[in-house]
């Protein structure tokens, strides 16, 4: 039998006394705790223990007797021995420490008066069978802080087992109280444990958790009258599809997670207001950045002056576009009256647009000056205007695109239903299928007809298509890359790096263990040292879920939608979140 003692390193030269600690179902372990110092009485012992179970929900028992040498308590050892009938157990451990000397001798007395004594105390062979003990060295304050990964809440239901390490870390964890008491306590009992020097805390802290309540109450009193003012945005059409007001949307829910008055239940719970908050901070702190950058050297203006002369040369750029379509476009022979009509068209709408550029450019330098102050709210909100902006800018972009879409894809459908029709078959409506059908001889010609004129002017249509395409791909893929950066900052899980880099320990991925003391007469003593979580594990793991904007279909779907002329709206947004 190998029994498993995990002892605190805080707990190494502590006075004589008790060990207080919990032994682990299912497994040769006991986990100690705390130290109580002589003297004491026992009922008072009992007391404070059961008071202790109470509130922890852990069965904390007195495990053994910690022996220190000192003077003036030469019969301590005694003492401590024969309290094993008053608090009676399965095994009761005696440790002693010796001066002079870096390990530990234990005894392990079992209730029926038998001795279980390490083999190599016995005779300081390692090749001997038997009882082995081995004491392991633990940081407590580590172990209690530490959130050992894959995360599994005590009250969660699993059919998976928790391991002995696990039980280990839950045991420390849930003990808190018993690390309240110190040695400035005016109590019957001293404890040796890891904050029994004195309990770390901060006045400053210990006041803004007395005023957060109050004020997390009046958050969500606002937040609320807020969200009812989202949700009637939401019924109008354009709402849904200004990133501004996604956005704002985003941020409400996050801020009713943040400030809401009930406490975090769980790890992951805790882990995602933690990051929610932070993200939001570093938020505010970039659009302040911004916002001191834009209003410094008169940069709004100078930007308003680029613009105009941008939005022109755009409109320049694609009136020369749309006149070489209309000629003969790398050699390509074109449908003339076609040609004409599609190219007359789109250049009456840059026409359009040129105007109402020109008719807004007294006004831009203050829109962007107000649009400007947006970043106080966060570089996020910037990012949505700015997409906003460029999705207004390139609104004629769009409108050739769904004009050339909409045509070659009615002349694709119209090409595939005709191709049909020459094979004797037709597609079934109600049973979503081909079945074969028989024509007359009318119907046959004037599918022929009509099947001749929709080919020969395929080609003009699909080259007017697949440019308006490329372009509104590029408008595309610019705002894609802002909804990117949007969803990055909202995601990024902060302040979970932030302790992965300065606090490593409090996202264990698993302990190691190293020889600690290995002396003759004493038992194996181990130093368990904990392993953090990797950094791409932390951000797997801590991601926050958010209604990503990308897009739904496979790039084989993509291919296909672009080869029939099916739209492409970026800003749908999935329904369910996603990690």
């Amino acid at each position: 039998m190998v029994l498993k003692i995990f002892f605190p390193q805080c707990c190494n030269t502590a006075d004589s006394g008790l060990l207080v600690g919990h032994w682990i179902p299912g497994h040769n372990s006991a986990v100690v705790l705390a130290v109580i110092h002589y003297p004491f009485i026992p009922g008072q012992v009992k007391k404070y223990l059961s008071e202790l179970q109470s509130q922890t929900q852990v069965d904390l028992t007195v495990l053994g007797s910690w022996s220190m040498p000192k003077e003036g308590q030469e019969g301590m050892d005694s003492f401590l021995k024969d309290l094993s009938t008053i608090f009676p157990q399965k095994c009761w451990l005696q440790l002693s420490r010796e001066i002079g000397k870096r390990g530990f001798i234990c005894q392990v007395v079992q209730n029926n008066g038998k001795l279980l004594q390490d083999q190599e105390q016995k005779n300081g062979d390692e090749s001997s069978e038997g009882d082995k003990i081995i004491l392991i060295h633990y940081d407590q304050r580590k172990v209690m802080l530490s959130q050992l990964h894959p995360v599994q809440d005590v009250g969660q239901k699993s059919d998976i087992e928790p391991s002995e390490l696990r039980l280990v870390f839950q045991t420390v964890a849930q003990s808190q109280p018993l690390f309240f008491l110190d040695k400035y306590d005016d109590g019957p009992l001293k404890l040796t444990h890891w904050q029994s020097e004195g309990r770390e805390a901060s006045i400053i802290a210990e006041l803004l958790k007395q005023a957060s309540v109050p004020v997390c109450i009046f958050l969500t009193w606002l937040l609320s009258l807020w969200h009812w003012f989202c949700m009637v945005l939401k019924m109008l059409f354009i709402s849904s599809k200004l990133s501004t007001c996604v956005q704002s949307g985003y941020r409400t829910v996050h801020f009713k997670t943040v400030f809401s008055p009930k406490k975090a239940a769980t790890h992951m719970e805790f882990m995602r207001k933690a990051n929610i908050f932070v993200s939001f901070l570093l938020d505010i702190a970039l659009g302040l950045l911004l916002i001191s950058w834009l209003y410094r050297e008169n940069r709004i203006s100078k930007l308003a002056d680029t613009l105009v002369p941008v939005a022109d040369r755009v409109a320049k750029e694609l009136q020369e576009l749309l006149e070489w379509l209309m000629g003969a476009p790398a050699g390509l022979k074109m449908n003339r009256a076609l040609d004409q009509v599609l190219g007359r068209f789109f250049l009456y709408h840059i026409h359009l647009w040129s105007s109402y550029i020109h008719l807004m450019s007294p006004f831009i330098e203050r829109i962007l000056w107000y649009v400007g102050l947006s970043a106080c709210l966060g570089l996020t909100f910037a990012l949505s205007v700015l997409s906003d902006i460029v999705a207004l800018l390139t609104f004629h972009i769009y409108c050739f695109y769904v004009y050339g879409a909409r045509l070659y894809c009615l002349k694709i459908y119209g090409l595939s239903s005709l191709w049909r029709l020459f094979r004797g078959k037709k597609w079934n409506v109600l049973r979503q299928r081909v079945d074969s059908c028989s024509y007359d001889l009318d119907q046959l010609f004037i599918g022929t007809l009509l099947f001749t004129i929709l080919l020969f002017l395929l080609p003009t249509t699909a080259l007017y298509y697949l440019v308006f395409t490329l372009l509104r791909l590029v408008v595309v893929l610019f705002q894609g890359v802002i909804h990117l950066s949007v969803d990055f900052i909202n995601s990024f899980a902060l302040f979970a790096i932030g302790q992965r880099i300065c606090r490593p320990y409090r996202l264990a991925e698993g302990v190691k263990f190293k020889v600690l003391c290995q002396e003759p007469g004493t038992p194996l003593h181990l130093m368990m040292e904990i392993n953090p979580l990797k950094c791409s594990s932390v951000l797997r793991c801590y991601r926050t879920p958010t209604y990503s904007c990308y897009p739904k279909d496979s790039w084989a779907a993509l291919c296909k939608k672009l080869f029939v002329g099916e739209l492409i709206y970026p800003w749908k947004q999935k329904t369910d979140k996603t990690d």
